[in-house]
């Protein structure tokens, strides 16, 4: 590289050089020159990246749309093999060729059921027969004993779940005489009743409404942050073309991302869901805008020393270089640890955000410095910054200087007042339950499959419809039958037997089958047969079917599973239990394996690393305990909130560690921006003037940094799930915790009371204070 460039001191004009009318900084009085070929390729180079990344962005725009192809909503998907659940679907399947989950239709008269209703019913099932929207013979219809309601069991298919069953409702919305008001289909009129309600629940149900709740991800979830992006950054650099720019470069990036992670998804090689996919787009545009604060911060203090645009670019990358990729590397080697946990949807999330925060990187630290250098000062219009001159006025002091002066003061009480502080809302941090919830209260705001259960439990067995399945060998049926009969939460069971009509065979307290009374058809009924039909063998093994007395998406359902299981294996071994519930079951417990795994390799790893960075023991162990007081601080006041305020039943199990990766990981940042400035100035000034120099340098940014990932984070609260809607409030607590209060106050009081020896045992280079 020419010396010129990486000098502050101006060459003389030769032959060959031109003025760079751009560069020109009116305020000095004077102008500067630079060699033609050496600035033009520079330039030529920076447009280039410009080019290419504008390219890549107009590629992997596209696929905003078509990342919902390739996530899938379905818990079962992300079991390991390991799992019991997962063992016994693999033999469940067996026992039928046909793959799919029910919908659970549930009409409610509750002027007791009509002839009428039946007859709609019936003809709902013809309907939908017709439009080849069943995986399989409806099952026939069932009433309540209360004699007000009706059930009928619609199997759909697993690849189609939620479309069909939109097409269902749809269809009774549309079609259905009841739900036509007493105006008959096509305007006649009709004996059918007004006081009768229809809807779809079941998991069928819950899996359409959770797809719609997740329908917002592509758009409104985007749109949503970017807005609060660009409008905080217009609030931070009061011009209207460096937002902008900014903004593009996250858009850039997240383009990026996407392209990359919906080829690996179609490979097959990742499983992602839509809470993946939603925090894959807050935490790119977060990230990105953070790392290109920092990247604008240094370009701009450049400008101030430099007149030459093209030298204040490369300085403010070499400014930048170190710290963006410290800390997106540790960022990132925490997100890896991921790929040790057992649960899919966990296991993804480590290898799609780190794909996400290294795209930001590279798109922070290539596009947008070609961006700022192509342009100039006029980046920064209408507030350009003048290069500083001996006749300049100092700067007045502003904010910073301000808290920098405070903590000098009385640094010990300052750390000491706020520690404790932290540490009160750690009192309601055993409150914060994260065993799991109900299926139905997923999604937030209405939910027709949630109102529909709240029916189904009125007036059948909360379980119907989504049996424990349980696969046991032959010889042991009656065994596990009586074993299973005797426990509380169990409403009936039938074996499977594809001999009789009904597709199943009842079995008593005893153990013993049960011949079946009809068909159970709406046609009518035949005469009993003299004996039950043998149960569907496969392999020396049945298949019995357990009805629950409590919801089959309920924690209750799930303590009873737990007791089917234990009763089961006592009297066979080698039986396997499954079922909705026993997949939200085995669900929550890999959560909950998976959570106490990562949360200590994480704390390692980047403990580790900071220690690399930092070059001492103890402060990397002070700032990872920091870190982890704020996190239990976030929480002690989610759990506060969550139970006594918005009254959330509890929280799923990956909520905490989902939250620890985001508050403790992207915290990091924050403490390797500020920690690396502040050792750049203690090898220069001493610690204590260090530390203060550094929070003056890096306060703004450091805290424009934070309000920014917080509004990216907040914004997920726009789509109704409470998984998102809980991790939106605690990582957005969490991040303006910790960048205001603990990064611009606990920190550098902490260090500057502790003094030179923060940096143990590697200090020899650091000058006494």
């Amino acid at each position: 590289m020419p010396r010129h460039l990486l000098t502050s001191t101006p060459p003389k004009p030769t032959p060959g050089s031109i003025q760079s009318p751009a560069d020109t900084d009116p305020s000095a009085g004077k102008t500067h020159t630079t060699r033609v070929p050496a600035r033009r390729s520079l330039i030529a180079l920076f447009a280039v990246l410009l080019v290419a990344w504008v390219a890549i962005a107009g590629v992997g725009g596209p696929y905003f749309g078509k990342i919902s192809e390739v996530a899938t909503n379905d818990r079962s998907s992300f079991l390991p093999e390991s799992a019991e659940s997962t063992k016994a679907q693999a033999l469940i399947d067996e026992f039928s060729d046909l793959d799919y989950v029910p919908a659970i239709v549930v009409l409610e008269n509750k002027d007791g059921v009509s002839d009428s209703d039946r007859r709609d019913l019936a003809d709902l099932t013809a309907t939908l027969e017709d439009k080849e929207l069943l995986a399989a013979d409806a099952s026939p219809i069932i009433p309540s004993e209360d004699g007000d309601a009706l059930e009928l069991i619609l199997p759909v298919s697993t690849d189609t779940t939620a479309d069909d069953v939109e097409q269902i409702r749809s269809t009774i919305a549309g079609t259905f005489p009841i739900a036509a008001a007493a105006a008959g289909v096509n305007g006649e009129t009709t004996d059918a009743t007004t006081s009768a309600d229809v809807y779809v629940t079941g998991p069928g149900g819950f899996s359409a409404d959770l797809s719609e709740a997740f329908a917002g991800i592509d758009g409104i979830l985007l749109l949503v942050a970017l807005i609060a992006v660009f409008v905080i950054l217009i609030i931070v650099y009061r011009s209207p073309l460096l937002p902008v720019i900014v903004l593009f470069t996250s858009v850039a990036a997240l383009s990026a991302s996407i392209f990359v992670i919906w080829h690996l998804a179609d490979a097959g090689i990742l499983l992602i869901n839509g809470q993946v996919q939603g925090i894959l787009f807050i935490l790119v545009v977060g990230a990105t805008t953070d790392y290109s604060l920092l990247v604008v911060a240094r370009f701009r203090d450049a400008l101030l020393t430099e007149r030459d645009r093209v030298r204040a670019g490369l300085k403010a990358i070499k400014g930048v270089l170190e710290p963006i990729a410290a800390s997106g590397g540790t960022v990132i080697a925490g997100l890896l640890v991921l790929l040790l946990t057992d649960l899919a949807s966990t296991r993804a999330l480590g290898p799609v955000a780190a794909i996400g925060i290294l795209v930001a990187m590279c798109a922070a630290l290539t596009f947008l410095p070609a961006a700022l250098i192509v342009i100039g000062r006029a980046v920064f219009w209408p507030f350009l910054p003048k290069v500083r001159t001996e006749t300049t006025a100092a700067p007045k002091k502003g904010l910073w200087n301000r808290i920098a002066e405070v903590v000098a003061r009385r640094p010990r009480t300052i750390w000491i007042v706020l520690v404790v502080l932290l540490a009160l809302p750690l009192l309601a941090f055993p409150q914060f339950k994260a065993s799991g919830v109900a299926q139905s209260d997923f999604v937030l705001g209405e939910s027709e499959a949630r109102d529909g259960q709240d029916v189904l439990a009125e007036h059948f067995p909360g379980g119907s419809g989504s049996p424990t399945q349980i696969v046991v060998a032959e010889d042991q049926l009656k065994d596990a039958a009586k074993a299973v009969s005797s426990l509380g939460g169990v409403e009936s069971m039938t074996v499977v037997a594809n001999d009789s009509p009904s597709g199943s065979v009842a079995i008593d307290d005893e153990g013993a089958l049960q011949a079946p009374r009809g068909g159970g058809g709406p046609a009518g009924a035949g005469a009993p047969p003299a004996s039950p039909p043998a149960p569907t063998e496969v392999d020396g093994q049945v298949l019995l079917e357990v009805t629950l007395s409590d919801p089959a998406d309920s924690l209750a359902a799930e303590d009873t599973v737990t007791s089917i299981r234990d009763a089961v294996h006592d009297v066979d071994a080698e039986a396997l239990v499954g079922g909705e519930t026993a997949v939200d079951l085995d669900t929550n417990t890999t959560a909950e394996a998976d959570r106490a795994l990562a949360i200590p390799l994480i704390l390692l790893v980047i403990t580790v690393i900071l220690i690399l960075l930092l070059r001492s023991l103890l402060a990397p162990l002070l700032l990872v305990a920091l870190t982890v007081l704020s996190f239990g601080t976030a929480l002690g006041v989610s759990a506060l909130v969550f139970n006594h305020i918005i009254g959330f039943s509890g929280a799923d199990p990956s909520v905490p560690l989902y939250a620890f990766v985001f508050l403790v990981a992207l915290g990091i940042d924050y403490n390797i921006f500020l920690m690396s400035r502040v050792r750049e100035e203690s090898l220069r000034f001493g610690t204590h003037k260090g530390v203060l120099s550094g929070l003056v340098a890096t306060g703004g940014v450091i805290t424009s940094a934070g309000i920014v990932l917080a509004a990216t984070f907040a914004a997920l609260a726009v789509i109704p799930v409470m998984f998102l809607f809980q991790l939106a409030f605690i990582v957005t607590f969490g991040v303006l915790l910790d960048a205001i209060l603990v990064r611009s106050l606990v920190v550098p009081a902490l260090v500057h009371d502790i003094g030179r020896r923060v940096w143990w045992p590697w200090r020899k280079r650091i000058p006494v204070d």
